[in-house]
């Protein structure tokens, strides 16, 4: 894994991950197809460290710490808007060379990504949607978010404190996960009184209200790359409304993984690649 320095579309530092693990194969032009991975509010590009692997022997596998994210820049000042996470995106493809690209996006990266298929369809070559809705979820949400970001009992003592809480003890878990203890643990950084998460969680909620309280069937309607559409059994995104996405799509496919929640390719490795791996080699294939 390498890391990469590029910039967002008003100059931003940003990081973003190639993971280079396996010799890559090229298409029938000499190229070898781009992949940019974008990970959920919270999340980071680590997360998608088993997801590029397997990419990256037949793709240019990129997963990018989206602003305020990871080891990306933070400042109070910038926008976290729902056009500067389209616009950092859109910007990191033109600048790495990746287009057409496929982009594979996890819940608000994946709200990136088709927001910039439709924006943009000469960059975009296929796309994958994981567990995320195309309705708006509303004032209620948004002052759940704040509630629970407020009930969080930072700072944590150790990393097994984080993993325990957000694994078991956190009010939110209706049973026991051990996988979402672990996606915790890899935000989380030390400092000199205990563990905090390496984002402002004001700036996540800032980040959230851009895209809580509208609907996004339009941008949806408007995507027309291949696109498929995953969701977990226990994640977040309903069967029914999923099947309506797929439909909303003029190109749009469906899938689910079995024992995954919102965290699909964390949760279940090796059935999201199952899901998704055939998709993949279709809409590539010449």
């Amino acid at each position: 894994m390498q890391r990469i320095d590029v910039s967002g579309f008003d100059g931003l530092p940003l990081a973003a991950w190639e993971f280079t693990d396996q010799p890559r194969e090229r298409d029938e032009t000499g190229r070898t197809p781009g992949v940019l991975l974008l990970h959920g509010l919270m999340g980071r590009a680590s997360h998608w460290a088993a997801t590029a692997r397997w990419l990256s022997g037949r793709h240019r596998a990129v997963a990018l710490d989206q602003r305020g994210h990871g080891l990306s820049a933070k400042p109070s000042e910038a926008a976290y808007t729902r056009e500067a996470y389209v616009s950092d995106a859109e910007a990191v493809i033109e600048e790495l060379g990746l287009a057409p690209v496929t982009l594979v996006g996890h819940a608000m990266g994946a709200l990136t990504a088709w927001q910039l298929a439709a924006k943009r369809p000469d960059l975009v070559g296929a796309l994958v949607i994981s567990d995320m809705r195309a309705s708006a979820l509303g004032a209620a949400s948004q002052r759940q978010w704040d509630d629970w970001f407020r009930s969080w009992p930072l700072p944590f003592e150790t990393l097994a404190d984080v993993r325990k809480w957000f694994g078991e003890d956190d009010p939110w878990l209706e049973g026991p996960n051990p996988g979402r203890g672990e996606f915790f643990a890899e935000v989380m950084t030390e400092r000199a009184d205990g563990w905090w998460p390496v984002f402002s969680r004001r700036q996540m909620l800032t980040s959230r209200a851009t895209w809580v309280y509208d609907a996004h069937w339009e941008e949806l309607a408007q995507v027309r790359c291949p696109t498929l559409v995953v969701r977990g059994l226990d994640g977040e995104l309903g069967r029914a409304e999923a099947q309506e996405m797929v439909r909303v799509l003029p190109r749009g496919q469906y899938a689910e993984v079995d024992g995954a929640g919102h965290l699909v390719h964390y949760d279940q490795p090796d059935a999201w690649r199952a899901a998704i791996e055939p998709f993949l080699d279709g809409a590539l294939t010449p």
